[in-house]
């Protein structure tokens, strides 16, 4: 059992959060849930102690074994087996078999686990992380974000992994549904307080929200009394008759307690700007396109579809397919080797993607890289898509630089707002974003008027927007006319 008592801490002079006490007990399986920059993460390297706390301690057992999904990537043996296998302490070097059995589950084949890990891309990296964190089997496994370098396969195997898992886990993720079918306990970081209860995520934000209803109640009728009362003293205070009465109101209200005006917490607020598309015909046609960034590895063959107006299309499939290299296809990005994709003269395109993000300019502020989508745009209106962004008044003078994942990918989204379009390409967009910001991007996605083409791992949203698929499997890409339970149901999944 962890036990944590009257932790504080503060960065800049600033609380992030004080006196938290809580603890874990064995076997608990805990998602830890709040807002960005509440503190999930500092409150992570606590436990990890690579931070101090300003005060209060964090009770940990002795051999109890802690282990942390690394973003840092540093190898140091040749193949990706040997580096998995590298965590085994001496007592196991006879469970390497446990090793192969979580690559595969991840996705990587026989024949890359004897590959060399540095020639992976950064996603495939991170995932040769998670494979030797559980393989090593610690007491508390922690993990920030597991699912967002995974595909649907990879996502349903860690699902069952963790479920199956009989130690302790913390787990933070911007999927609801994937921590809602794992954990036993949510513990929420709101206002810097900490609360744990048995259940899921529903569960604690429906309690929060009726108790803040509550006191917000309360507060409006302290005030109303107090207000009443303080006129009362205004108005007797100078009668001789009435000025102990007075007085002693005084005293009474000084003593009784005043229940502050929450703050407002910020949300993503936005709908997508939406262009009218008046036309009869199709936004795009794709004809028999062909890909391959080399003649033996081709990536797509003789693909054929059409956007109609407003279609929800998402891509799916494994990692490394191609999907995101569609969208560069389809954008012209890079060239198609073979057949022709044709674009209506009314379709303006917003293109969400990893390519995007990396393209911001670190030297700008956030005020300053929105704005340059066009700055012929009144400062009020970028002003306005900054706030809805999560960065009202001054945050948005922040450089793009010292930004987190989840707060460059908002300023990604500011820059597509600013312009209306009737066409979006959008490429995992919910990684990085928190719970909340996940759940206001999918409902701005299923409402927007126009069409949308969506690279996505998330069953989930699938089922709730797509009405059309573009699917990697068995080593080829093909286009479905229908929803994804239609498609599981005819067809289903033949690569697993």
């Amino acid at each position: 059992m962890i036990t944590i008592q009257d932790l504080s801490i503060s960065f800049d002079g600033k609380a992030l959060f004080s006196d938290v006490n809580v603890h874990f007990n064995q076997k608990e399986k805990i998602g830890l849930i709040g807002r960005n920059g509440s503190g999930k993460s500092t409150f992570l390297k606590l436990l990890l102690k690579q931070l101090e706390p300003d005060n209060g301690e964090i009770k940990i057992p002795r051999n109890y074994q802690i282990g942390y999904l690394e973003q840092h990537i540093k190898f140091s043996h040749e193949t990706i087996i040997d580096e998995v296998a590298s965590v085994l302490p001496e007592e196991r070097i006879y469970e390497t078999w446990k090793g192969e059995k979580i690559l595969n589950g991840l996705g990587f084949s026989d024949e890359e686990m004897l590959q060399d890990p540095n020639l992976f891309s950064g996603g495939y990296q991170v995932k040769v992380n998670l494979a030797k964190l559980l393989l090593l089997e610690p007491n508390l496994l922690l993990l920030d974000e597991p699912t967002n370098y995974l595909d649907i396969h990879s996502i349903r195997w860690l699902k069952k992994f963790l479920n199956d898992w009989t130690e302790e886990l913390i787990l933070i993720t911007h999927d609801r549904n994937f921590m809602d079918s794992i954990i036993s306990h949510t513990l929420n970081i709101h206002r810097g307080n900490f609360r744990k209860i048995p259940g899921n995520t529903k569960k604690i934000k429906e309690q929060i929200l009726q108790e803040e209803e509550i006191y917000e109640k309360t507060r409006v009728n302290q005030e109303k009394e107090r207000e009443k009362t303080q006129a009362w003293i205004n108005r007797f205070k100078s009668k001789a008759t009435l000025a102990s009465r007075a007085q002693s109101k005084v005293k009474m209200l000084e003593k009784k307690e005043v229940h502050e005006k929450l703050e407002v917490i910020a949300n993503l607020d936005f709908k997508f700007n939406y262009l009218n598309y008046n036309s009869k015909q199709n936004l795009m046609r794709v004809k028999d396109i062909s890909f391959g960034y080399t003649s033996d590895k081709i990536l797509l063959n003789d693909l054929t579809f059409n956007v109609q107006k407003g279609d929800k299309i998402c891509v799916i499939g494994k990692n490394g397919k191609g999907k995101s290299t569609l969208l560069k296809l389809l954008s012209k990005e890079i060239n198609i080797l073979n057949g022709e994709i044709g674009v209506h003269e009314k379709v303006k395109i917003g293109y969400f993607g990893q390519m995007n993000i990396d393209r911001l300019n670190n030297k700008n502020s956030i005020y300053e890289e929105i704005q340059s989508v066009d700055p012929s745009i009144p400062e009020t209106r970028v002003r306005t898509i900054c706030a809805h962004m999560m960065f009202p008044g001054k945050s948005s003078n922040k450089k793009i630089g010292v930004l987190s994942g989840g707060e460059r990918s908002r300023v990604t989204l500011g820059r597509i707002l600013l312009n209306p379009v009737n066409l979006l390409f959008l490429d995992e967009p919910t990684n990085h974003l928190d719970m909340e910001s996940t759940e206001t991007l999918m409902e701005a996605v299923q409402i927007f008027e126009g069409s949308v083409i969506m690279v996505t791992h998330d069953e989930y949203f699938l089922k709730k927007i797509a009405n059309k698929l573009i699917i990697y499997d068995e080593g080829k890409a093909f286009f479905y006319n229908g929803d994804y339970k239609d498609f599981q149901k005819k067809i289903g999944w033949k690569d697993v």
